[in-house]
Formats: C-alpha cells, structure tokens, sequence
C-alpha cells in the first residue's frame, strides 16, 4: 500500500488554527469546537481513506485548494453551531463564505492547468461544496422556513436514493448546467446570510433556486432512469412431459427471453 503524505493531517492541523483565530475574533462556545474539531477529524480520516483507495500517495495542487476551502467551511460549521443560541457574526460568515465560494472556480482552473484532475478531487469539490450549501440552509432556515432545509438535503437524498436503487449510481455525463445551478445556490444562500435583501424578496430568490436545484437533479435522475442497464430473464421452464408421451421425446431446451427493463 503506498504511503500516504501528510497533506490531510495539515489540513486537520490548519482547520484547528482557524478556530483559534476565530475563538479570538468573535468567540467560540464549547459546542462549537466539538463540532468544528469532529468536522475536521472527519475530513481528515475521509481524504485520507480517498487518498488511499485511488493510489495517491499526495494532495494534487487543485485537491489543496479544495483542502483550504473544506477548512473555510468548517469555519462556517463551527459559527454555524453558536448561532442558534447567540446572533451570528454575520461579517465573519459572510466573508469566510465568500472566499470559499471564491476558490469554488480555481480548483477546477488549477486542475485542468495542471493537467491534475482526477475522480477523488472531483468528488472531494462536490462534498465540500454539498455540505457548505447545507450549513448555509441551516443558517437561513430560522427566518426563511424550514423548507430552504431542502436545498442542502436535495445532494445527500440523491445519494441515499442511489444506495436503493442501482442505477442511480452510474456515472453521469459532463453538464455545465449542472455546476451554474449549484453555484447559484452558494451564492444565493451567502446573500441570505448576509440579510442584503428585503426578506420578501429573498424569500422569492431562495425558492427561484430550490426549483432551479429540482430541475437540475430531475434532469439527471431522468437520464439515470432512461440510460439504466437492463437486465436478462429467463424463461418460465417448460411443463414436464406426460407420463404417456413417447420415452424418445425430449423437452424442449429452454430459451433465454428478451431483454427485460430494470
């Protein structure tokens, strides 16, 4: 097994710093360094686990940009946590937010400039931008309405879905649609966050993008759904012969049927 450099642990390290700094700047509860320092443990021992099942003995340059957005992020959990029993820093949110949204397009940049990109940074982008959207849901939740909770849960019901059913897990093809929607949801929750707009009207844009979120995954389930693999059955086996039929009559070999759909 190939030895796995120390590219997670830094990261857990870094994260450990940020929430230090921001236990200076605005204050940090008990709960929230629990949660923020479980976040990093968890994203430590699941990179490096990825690390380890693709080959990767390192951190490509765009995973450690991924890597300095996940320890934003977990900046945002941990603020995230004390806002439900004190006013949320909201400068502090809005700008840990915006860097991590920032850096949301340099990744990318960096991987194909660098002729980097591989599955694991793809998905550890997806996972980091996922939970991001959801942390932002909670955040806005309180005065939005509990149904903005659906546009962080729309990534992780498709994946319990594709725990059910099979064909839920085939691998989708390219969609630059797909990446503008789940930008727009970054973007429209961090202006939640920040209170810029009239409620009314945010309120409008967060339900403009939950039914942009919905299309998009409806798109792809649909694709899912009609490309799905099918499967063969085989025929009912043939009825025995009859006690009287002759000794030389053999039954009939059973045939494979047509293609059935899943």
């Amino acid at each position: 097994m190939p030895k796995v450099q120390s590219g997670p642990a830094i990261g857990l390290m870094v994260q450990i710093v940020l929430l230090a700094v921001l236990d200076q700047i605005v204050g940090l509860s008990a709960a929230s360094w629990l949660v923020g320092a479980a976040y990093a443990a968890g994203t430590c021992l699941m990179l490096t686990r990825g690390l380890r099942r693709s080959g990767a003995t390192r951190l490509g340059p765009a995973d450690r940009v991924t890597l300095t957005r996940a320890i934003l992020v977990g900046g945002v959990t941990a603020l995230t946590v004390d806002s439900f029993t004190r006013p949320a820093p909201v400068t502090v949110l809005v700008a840990l937010t915006a860097v991590a949204l920032a850096l949301d397009a340099v990744d990318g940049y960096v991987a194909r400039r660098t002729g980097t990109a591989s599955a694991l940074g793809a998905r550890f982008d997806m996972e980091v931008d996922a939970f991001l959207i959801l942390v932002l849901c909670l955040l806005v939740a309180p005065w939005a309405g509990g149904w903005v909770l659906a546009i962080g849960a729309m990534r992780y019901a498709f994946v319990v879905a594709s725990w059910l059913l099979p064909w839920m897990r085939a691998p989708l093809p390219p969609r630059y649609w797909r990446k503008v929607v789940a930008a727009t949801q970054g973007v429209v929750l961090a202006l939640a966050v920040a209170d810029v707009l009239p409620r009314p009207v945010m309120t409008a844009v967060l339900a403009a993008a939950l039914a942009l979120l919905v299309e998009s995954f409806g798109h792809d389930v649909g694709w899912l759904w009609r490309h799905r693999p099918a499967r063969i059955v085989a025929a009912p086996a043939p009825a025995p012969a009859p006690a009287d039929a002759p000794a030389t009559e053999a039954p009939a070999a059973p045939r494979l049927a047509a293609h059935v759909s899943v």
